[in-house]
Order: structure tokens, then C-alpha cells, then sequence
């Protein structure tokens, strides 16, 4: 299969029947507008063409999905422009939506391409003529801007960016907002850093058109540097920012400079609606599809056996995990709970126990002579010594007691295939190594904040106070390998468990054929 495609097209009411004939064939596709030829305007300008690659990338959506990597290519389309093209992805074969062989094989020869030329059709007929957009608003200039997140290039942004570019004679700016403004998005733990951000726009933008200068910057304000660069002269924004686009006029008119001309472009409507998805085609959406999904490769784990495959199962306070590890034993797996196993490591008699007593006093026992945990919890909480005081004599029992549980697993009769290791703290104790691999549970801050106080009857600075000795959800999204959350209802969030399970087993029965579901 080759990976890489160029499609040639010529008519574009066909595209849905090209897309279905070669997705087959490639997962990344560029395409090459035929339209040489296809207009009576000999030199037409590149914006006249906005409209089609508009229409172009929606369509693509509902006849291969998001399963090919889909590019329209600006810089053939720019007058004068006639050297050979600059792709970042070297192109395996060529097809074409119509018979324009002299075409095909300029562009054969310019890519390197050994295999000739697929025709999916013989007629040497084109539409694109009847396809330009002629409107007054289709004006280029030197020097074009636009802004936004841009996590994982997305249709959406596609077509934005694909519409700056169109208008940009030299220069387009693009602003990238770091996490300091990303906060209060969807998700914003799963965005990626603003470094592979900007990259990934780089490679996508030099990709389209290499004609281009590209000038790809950081912001941590929503306005960038269209506040003090003198030599804009057009933003584009979405009919969602149009007023951000006002404002920015605004400000630039207070300090004497040029306002910009304002280009925007409607919303891709997204076609899912379940009440959960955004209903337009976005990031956050992309997010959400990441739950319950691969977010990260296992590193090897060569000192652990195979079988049981242990899976770590962590989260902040109020994350859901005691449910997700309830939905996972239904499914199949074995639960170790380390909250209970802490409960007997605590037990009287144990050396636990006895070190606890030790360092905060027989003030923390109950009448019966164990541990209150509501006479300890406030010692700790809000406490840092005391807490690493406390994690110090725990965490080595506790591991030691989940080790000696595991190795009565390994010498059962029946071994189970997963076996759910459920901890809060195990990122902070170290144990994600003593795990195949780690899933996690994160919910924003807010909402964990009004669990707690919901569940525990907690004031506000009580719940804060105990979510102030957690680990952040940053840190617990660095370290997972699978990512949940249960912010949304119950239906949801069992989605993401049941689309992880059938995950683990297909990986699992490729090691380990001969073994059971359980």
C-alpha cells in the first residue's frame, strides 16, 4: 500500500467517487487542482478558489472520514508560480480524476515517481471553470495574520488556515496561544505543548504553499502582536471571533496604527451530536475522541512476567477511579484496591501500625484501639511534613502487602490475564514501574473541588486543601498511557472504559493467543 498519494483534480463532482476508489491505497493524499485550462480567466488570483477547497475539505469528511490525511495544495494555484513542489511527505503514486496525461507526467517527473499514472477516468473533461468565486472579499495582501490553539490539525483548521493562505501575497503571521490561555478549554491537559503546536503548523503551512514567509509565534494574550506590528493589513478570524477581530481594530485605531481588513469564515458544523461533542468541528472535540483511547506506547517492562498484565489505575480525589475500577472487574479484570489493602495494613499488629501510633501519638486511635482516619486526616491534610511523614511509613507496607498479593495471582491455578492495580498515590510512591502501563481519571479542578465538598461535606477551603496535596492532572497525563474522564454522565464515561477494554485485549491476544477474556 503505498502511503502517500497526489490526486489530480479536474472535476470536482467527482471527488466523492476518487476518495472511495484510492482511500484504499493511502493514508496521507495531496490534491492537485487542475485549473489550467478549466477557466477563462487566464491568470485567475489564488482567493477565487477559497470556496471550492472550502467545500472540498467538508465534503472529503463524509467520504473517508478522518482516515486520509487530506491537503490541498495552494502554491500551484499562484500565477507565475511554476517550479517544481515542495513536499514534505515524498509521493508514492498519482491519480487522476480525469485523461490529462501531459499534466500527470510533468508532475511524474518533478516528484520522482517510478509507477505511472492511475486514470480513474477516461474523459478529459473539467468543472472547476463553473467553481470560481469572483466576489469583491477575494483581494490578496502583503502581509495577513490570524490566531487560535491549534492542537492537532484538525478539518477545521484546515480550511482556516488554507483561507489565510489564499489571501497572503508574503507574509502570514500566525499566532499560537501557550497554556496560559488555554486553561478554561475542553480538555486543556490533553492540549499539546505550543512547541509541537507551531510545528506541526509550520509542517502543514510550508506543505500547502513553500512560496510563503511564515512567521509562527507564541502569545499569551489574545490580540498577539497585531497590537504593535505596523505592517499587517488583513486578520483572519471565524464568525465566532468577529468580534475579537473588532477589538483588534480597536486597539490598533488607539495607537495610531493601520486597522486591518477583516476576512471571516463560517463554522465547519461537526456531525456528531450527542450533547457532549461541541457542535462545530474543533479541538476539543478531537479531545474527547482521545478518551478511553491508546494516548501513549507502553515503554517495555522486561522485569515484570507477562501475565498478570498489570494496568495502574490512578486519579486526583473525586476523579471516578473506584468506578472505573468497578466498570473494569465487570469487564473481566482482577482488582487490587489499595485503598482497602491499606485499611489492613493499618490493622493492629502490623508494622504499619505500629510506626503510625508511633509518630503521631495514641491520639489518633478509636475506642476499639485502631487507626481513626478522620483523627488523622486532619493532621496531614495541609500538612506536607506530616503527610511525607505518613506516605514514608505507608507506601513501603503497602507495596510490600500488593507484591505479596500479586505473586499469590502468579501461583494460582488460574492466572488472570489484567489485573487492575487501583491507587491514588501511585505516581506520587513510584509504583507506575511496578505496572505494565498506567490508565488515569482526571476531572478539572473545579469540579473535583464541589465532589469533594458534595461527598465529604467539606467547606470549599477544606476541599481545596485536600486537592492541594493531589497530583496535578499535567503530571498524571504525562505519565498515562490511557486517559479518562468522568465529567460527563455515567454513558459516556463507560464508552471510554468499554472502547479501552476491547483496546487491551486486541494488544493482549497478539501476545498472549492462547489466553482467556479474564
Amino acid at each position: 500500500m503505498a502511503s502517500t498519494g497526489l490526486l489530480v483534480v479536474s472535476n470536482i463532482k467527482q471527488l466523492g467517487k476518487s476518495l472511495r476508489s484510492i482511500e484504499k491505497y493511502v493514508s496521507s493524499l495531496y490534491i492537485h487542482l487542475n485549473v489550467a485550462g478549466s477557466t477563462s480567466n487566464s491568470s485567475p488570483a489564488p482567493p477565487v478558489w477559497g470556496r471550492l477547497i472550502s467545500q472540498l475539505y467538508a465534503n472529503s469528511s463524509s467520504y473517508v472520514g478522518n482516515q486520509i490525511d487530506l491537503r490541498v495544495l495552494v502554491s500551484p494555484l499562484r500565477p507565475g508560480v511554476d517550479g517544481p513542489l515542495k513536499l514534505r511527505k515524498p509521493v508514492d503514486m498519482i491519480f487522476s480524476d480525469a485523461h490529462h496525461p501531459e499534466l500527470c507526467e510533468k508532475l511524474r517527473a518533478a516528484l520522482n515517481i517510478s509507477q505511472p499514472t492511475i486514470f480513474l477516468e477516461d474523459s478529459s473533461c473539467t468543472d472547476l471553470g463553473s467553481q470560481e468565486d469572483n466576489s469583491p472579499s477575494n483581494k490578496m495582501y502583503p502581509s495577513v495574520v490570524l490566531g487560535g490553539t491549534f492542537d492537532r490539525i484538525h478539518l477545521g483548521h484546515k480550511i482556516f488556515l488554507t483561507q489565510a493562505v489564499l489571501r497572503t501575497c508574503q507574509r502570514l503571521v500566525v499566532g499560537v496561544t501557550t497554556a496560559a490561555m488555554t486553561k478554561s478549554k475542553t480538555l486543556p491537559d490533553l492540549i499539546l505543548p505550543v512547541e509541537e503546536r507551531i510545528a506541526q503548523l509550520r509542517e502543514f503551512l510550508t506543505d500547502i504553499d513553500s512560496t510563503l514567509q511564515y512567521e509562527i509565534v507564541p502569545i499569551d494574550d489574545p490580540f498577539g502582536p497585531t497590537q504593535h506590528d505596523p505592517d499587517m493589513d488583513m486578520i483572519v478570524v471565524s464568525a465566532e471571533t468577529l468580534r475579537g477581530g473588532q477589538k483588534v481594530n480597536e486597539i490598533r485605531s488607539a495607537k495610531q496604527l493601520r486597522e486591518l481588513d477583516i476576512f471571516a469564515i463560517d463554522i465547519v458544523e461537526s456531525n456528531v451530536h450527542d450533547g457532549i461533542h461541541e457542535t462545530k468541528v474543533s479541538s476539543s472535540n478531537t479531545r474527547i475522541d482521545l478518551l478511553g483511547s491508546r494516548w501513549r506506547k507502553p515503554e517495555p517492562r522486561p522485569h515484570l512476567p507477562a501475565r498478570p498484565y498489570i494496568i495502574g489505575l490512578t486519579g486526583g480525589i473525586a476523579s471516578g477511579k473506584s468506578k472505573m475500577a468497578e466498570r473494569l472487574s465487570n469487564m473481566g479484570a482482577h482488582v487490587i484496591d489499595c485503598d482497602k489493602v491499606a485499611h489492613d495494613v493499618y490493622e493492629p499488629g502490623q508494622v504499619c501500625y505500629e510506626r503510625i501510633v508511633k509518630h503521631f501519638g495514641k491520639a489518633i486511635l478509636s475506642a476499639n484501639g485502631r487507626i481513626d482516619r478522620a483523627q488523622l486526616g486532619p493532621l496531614v491534610f495541609g500538612n506536607p511534613l506530616e503527610l511525607e511523614a505518613l506516605n514514608g511509613i505507608v507506601w513501603p507496607q503497602l507495596i510490600e502487602e500488593v507484591n505479596r498479593r500479586l505473586d499469590a495471582l502468579r501461583a494460582g491455578t488460574v492466572v488472570p490475564k489484567v489485573v487492575v492495580l487501583e491507587a491514588a498515590v501511585l505516581l506520587r510512591a513510584g509504583w507506575e514501574n511496578n505496572c505494565h502501563e498506567v490508565w488515569s481519571m482526571i476531572v478539572p479542578p473545579e469540579e473535583a473541588v464541589k465532589r469533594v465538598m458534595e461527598r465529604n461535606s467539606l467547606s470549599e477551603e477544606e476541599a481545596r486543601k485536600r486537592l492541594s496535596s493531589q497530583v496535578p492532572n499535567h503530571e498524571i497525563v504525562a505519565k498515562s498511557h490511557v486517559i479518562f474522564s468522568s465529567q460527563w454522565d455515567y454513558d459516556f464515561t463507560q464508552k471510554q472504559a468499554d472502547r479501552a477494554w476491547k483496546m487491551l485485549n486486541s494488544e493482549l491476544d497478539l501476545v498472549l493467543p492462547h489466553s482467556s477474556s479474564l
